[in-house]
């Protein structure tokens, strides 16, 4: 069985590197949840530094356990994969319905709907 300390240096440093990057990136998105001030500011952050973060460390997890036990890199291709395809329909899913939400409430600084936009009979857009 292979141990983390027999990773070679070649491959030891984009790994490092990597781990690093995406780890930065994931705090920086976080740090924005807490920093933004609107729902719509607090949307982007945290989905772009997850997406990227995990990507980041989904490829440094291949590299080490492509090079120490020599295997298929399957399961973090299929987390990249449900990451990237998830975190873009939760934003969409939750700023629609914070925008909703929000016309209903008719609060400030919402964009109305267009001139010719139709909505069905609860309100919501077609």
């Amino acid at each position: 069985m292979s141990h983390l300390t027999d990773l070679p240096a070649w491959a030891a440093i984009p790994v490092c590197i990597l781990l690093l990057l995406g780890s930065g990136i994931t705090l920086i998105g976080s740090l924005g949840l807490i920093r933004l001030k609107t729902f719509y500011g607090r949307l982007h952050a945290p989905t772009l530094g997850a997406s990227a973060g995990i990507i980041l460390i989904c490829l440094a997890s291949m590299i080490t356990f492509a090079v120490l036990q020599n295997r298929w890199i399957v399961h973090e291709i299929l987390i990249i994969v449900f990451v990237v395809v998830t975190t873009p329909v939760t934003l969409m899913l939750l700023g629609q319905s914070a925008l909703y939400r929000d016309r209903i409430e008719e609060n400030d600084g919402v964009p109305r709907k267009a001139a010719g936009q139709q909505t069905d009979t609860t309100g919501m857009d077609i």
